[in-house]
């Protein structure tokens, strides 16, 4: 009994000491806990941040823009934002130790998202029309490229800024004619509101000669330089995370849904499997690798953003992305 009991106490100690070996890692997501933030929970649920050495509490967000200033102030050391949005913070706030380290939406979701039976089918008809949008909005953020590139005049589009909370039921309750948002958030957010699916136009800005990339894992530069394993390890897990999710949709909700209880187990596994399908496993991912970027296309997506956008300083992006962190070739998903 007494060898047992000693035992014990060394592998107590032992556990203990593997539990606090581990560096704790908050992560701050752009938006609320839907089905695309499942990857992330799967990682932790699988052990893989943990295999890694890391213990990550992943923190909720209230817009594509929310995590930038909480990444550049060194509050988080990593987060997940638009980068095109970083690509203008970064302009205005020359030096901030921000940049983007794996690109996870290869194809944005920014979206205008209209309904039929309100005249929106194809993007002159919001000429004259009320659009819906909140300000801190990725996709807002990109309208006027958006609006560039089909020749709107901005004159002629009523602008009403929203929140969050009250942009889709306004389009439900047809107070807009259209509102700006991520494809796969705002379309089931209206069908949960009983808005008739086939009443639903949506405009994904990537279809309509917006040639950007979406949202990217960004991380602390100053961190990230100190600690280049860590932003390794925890590149390499939520990689980890994405591939299960793709292979196993429903599982992955699982573990989203374990976080947030009230959510539609069902509606959230289309969530994610909208943005797997349009936004994260493209042609050039399934080719190339899973969280690098194309420098030419980067070249040309700082380009456009520059025919709406007046950079203060030449754009640089070398700035604004870093591939220091990823193996070569990026991640495989399948």
């Amino acid at each position: 009994m007494f060898h047992r009991a000693i035992l014990t106490a060394a592998a107590s100690v032992l556990l203990g000491s593997a539990a606090s070996a581990q560096t704790e890692v908050p992560f701050a997501l752009d938006w609320k806990f839907e089905g695309p933030a499942a990857p992330y929970f799967v990682a932790i649920d699988k052990g893989y941040f943990e295999e890694a050495g890391l213990s990550v509490e992943i923190s909720a967000g209230s817009g594509s823009l929310d995590a930038i200033p909480k990444i550049a102030t060194g509050a988080f050391p990593v987060g997940f934002a638009d980068i095109n949005s970083v690509i203008k913070f970064l302009d205005q706030n020359p030096g901030a130790p921000v940049i983007g380290a794996m690109m996870v939406y290869d194809k944005p979701p920014f979206a205008v998202i209209g309904r039929k039976s309100l005249g929106i089918e194809e993007p002159a008809d919001l000429m004259g029309k009320v659009l819906g949008a909140p300000p801190p909005d990725g996709a807002w953020a990109q309208f006027p490229i958006f609006a560039a590139e089909n020749d709107l005049d901005m004159d002629q589009i009523t602008v009403e800024p929203v929140g969050f909370p009250t942009r889709e039921p306004m389009l439900a309750e047809g107070n807009v004619a259209a509102i700006t948002g991520f494809s796969f958030s705002s379309y089931l957010n209206l069908v949960r509101l009983d808005v008739p699916e086939d009443d639903i136009t949506t405009l994904l800005m990537a279809d309509y000669g917006v040639d950007l990339y979406g949202n990217a894992i960004i991380v602390n530069t100053d961190y990230a330089a100190e600690n280049p394993e860590i932003i390794e390890g925890f590149l390499e897990a939520v990689a980890k995370g994405w591939k299960d999710a793709i292979a196993d949709p429903a599982g992955a909700i699982e573990s989203l849904i374990e976080r947030n209880p009230a959510a539609d187990a069902d509606l959230e596994q289309r969530r994610l499997q909208l943005a797997i399908d349009a936004n994260v496993m493209t042609d050039y991912v399934a080719e190339n690798g899973f969280g690098a970027i194309d420098e030419a296309r980067m070249e040309n997506a700082v380009t456009q953003i520059g025919t709406t956008y007046e950079f203060e300083t030449d754009p640089d992006i070398s700035l604004y992305f870093t591939e220091a962190y990823l193996p070569e070739g990026g991640f495989a998903l399948e």
